[in-house]
């Protein structure tokens, strides 16, 4: 996707897609610490269930603020259908490498989705407090 729609998304979609997040399967908000500024971010992004955690669709490139910052090791928390989950392990892997551990009923909304870059696997480590 282009830079610009990014800033757009960023700007604009994400403050409206937040409030939705909680109602949508498919939707959740990453809450993430900035690895610069220590500031905490809310990015809502298209995640999906696996076995032992999620895999989150990376659709503006592994240099993307979101990714880098969940990487750098900070606290990572998923808000998803009214739960808040600690997210631990990230590792980025090919869209279709992460296809096979997403959930059998996620996956075809997954493979139609256009993302193809990769997707950003973490590990579920229980309920946040």
């Amino acid at each position: 996707m282009p830079r610009r729609v990014a800033e757009f998304n960023r700007r604009v979609t994400n403050p409206a897609a937040r409030s939705l997040t909680p109602w949508l399967p498919n939707l959740g908000t990453l809450e993430h610490v900035g690895r610069k500024s220590g500031r905490p971010y809310r990015t809502p992004l298209l995640v999906f269930e696996t076995a032992d955690g999620y895999a989150i669709l990376i659709g503006y490139g592994l240099q993307t603020d979101w990714v880098k910052n969940v990487l750098a090791g900070g606290p990572t928390v998923l808000h998803k259908r009214g739960r808040a989950v600690v997210l631990t392990d990230p590792r980025v892997v090919s869209k279709a490498e992460a296809a096979p551990l997403v959930v059998a009923r996620a996956r075809p909304f997954y493979r139609l989705f256009p993302y193809n870059e990769a997707a950003l696997l973490l590990t579920n480590a229980g309920p946040a407090r």
